[in-house]
């Protein structure tokens, strides 16, 4: 994170609303061009952590303050959206769960609470991103250097090339997003880039484990009624037939789509459609194409 002043917003206090929008969306605008200049190291991170959670690992992201938070709805929107465990994805917060509400700043100076939790969670199989607009944040630095001397993968997103977070990390995605509108307000373009880099991270990696078919979702937990109606259209789409065929075969398939999805296209029972896709790792496309 550029800790210059930006020309364009010093004299921000003094501008009508009408103006003071025009200048942070302007420098909104910017933030997607420095994200996909980072494409090919996250793409690179995608693969290297769908290979550790395939061998059983899980992911970690450790963050302090907005970061954090910003890693926890990442994380938080994955199992009702891919059907996975929790556990799979999890968030270290400096300052502990409570941090997530209410701010602990100076947990993010606590280096030893930080080798701790890694130390207690974290293991060579697993996958932990650091996330920190300034990349040097002393909690999440401590976090990926102890990752690294257990083995685990990591990788680091942050604002600032060269910051102690991206040396310390195997996979560095630097998004250099400028001077914020407010200076030193990580919240704004520096926080736009983590959640844009976090959602193409964890929605590549869902796409490379298996969880979607073409662009759907098609290991969403059906909880309620407009998820229901969502999974009998899905089953609509990828099997062929009509909505009353789909619900039918979702009613056999207990709700799951993929079951459901094999079970018309197969022609064959729930169970049979279920050890289908166990025997593929529970990817649809390859049960479909078999």
């Amino acid at each position: 994170m550029s800790q210059d002043r930006l020309e364009a917003s010093l004299q921000i206090d003094q501008l009508p609303a009408l103006e003071i929008v025009r200048i942070i969306q302007d420098q909104d605008a910017l933030v997607a061009g420095a994200v996909a200049a980072q494409a090919e190291r996250i793409a690179h991170a995608i693969e290297q952590i769908t290979e550790r959670i395939s061998h059983g690992g899980r992911l970690f992201y450790v963050g302090a303050g907005t970061s954090g938070r910003i890693a926890m709805l990442d994380a938080s929107e994955l199992p009702p959206t891919y059907g996975i465990d929790p556990s799979l994805v999890q968030v270290i917060m400096a300052g502990g769960n409570s941090a997530f509400f209410s701010a602990a700043e100076g947990a993010e100076d606590d280096e030893d609470a930080a080798i701790k939790a890694i130390s207690e969670k974290v293991g060579a199989d697993d996958a932990v991103v650091g996330v920190a607009a300034s990349g040097t944040t002393p909690f999440t630095v401590a976090a990926v250097r102890r990752a690294n001397m257990l083995g685990a993968l990591t990788v680091g997103i942050t604002s600032v090339q060269g910051s102690p977070l991206a040396q310390h990390v195997d996979i560095a995605i630097a998004v250099d997003s400028g001077p914020e509108v407010i200076m030193g307000s990580s919240r704004m373009k520096s926080g736009t880039a983590q959640k844009l880099v976090l959602n193409t991270l964890s929605t590549g990696v869902m796409i490379r484990l298996g969880r979607v078919y073409s662009n759907l979702m098609i290991d969403m937990p059906a909880t309620n009624e407009k998820l229901r109606n969502r999974a009998v259209k899905m089953v609509e789409l990828v099997a062929g037939i009509p909505r009353p065929a789909a619900v039918q075969a979702l009613r056999e398939a207990d709700g799951n789509v993929k079951v459901a999805v094999v079970v018309a296209r197969k022609k064959t029972s729930a169970a049979e459609a279920r050890r289908m896709l166990e025997e593929h790792g529970g990817r649809l496309r390859e049960v479909i194409e078999a």
